[in-house]
């Protein structure tokens, strides 16, 4: 499949990609403000695959051309998830810190 998705990007070029990326990640956007915004009288309609199945097929066209950017950069999947594990962590203790300086006031 890499080999394949590196014919993709290398046919388009990165610019083009890029540019096209803008739009995948505008759709999923939309796809999630639309089905978060479903609601009546103040309660969630109730769940409609069909909403989340659009929501899974913006996310496989984001990540998508995500990998595409990945494997033409020569960036690995561990360097990837070792940048994310240090950006959760980073998150959660921004999180933790917010809600003690929230007790203290």
């Amino acid at each position: 499949m890499k080999e394949d998705i590196l014919k993709v990007i290398n046919n388009y070029g990165v610019i083009p990609q890029l540019k096209y990326f803008q739009s995948e990640v505008f759709e999923l956007n939309e796809a999630i403000i639309q089905k978060e915004y479903s609601v009546i009288g103040g309660k969630p309609e109730p769940l409609i695959n069909t909403e989340n199945n659009h929501i899974a097929e913006e996310l496989s066209d984001v990540m998508f051309m995500l990998k595409q950017f990945q494997y033409y950069y020569g960036i690995n999947d561990s360097n990837i998830k070792e940048i994310m594990k240090f950006k959760i962590e980073r998150q959660l203790k921004r999180i933790e810190e917010s809600k003690i300086a929230e007790v203290g006031k």
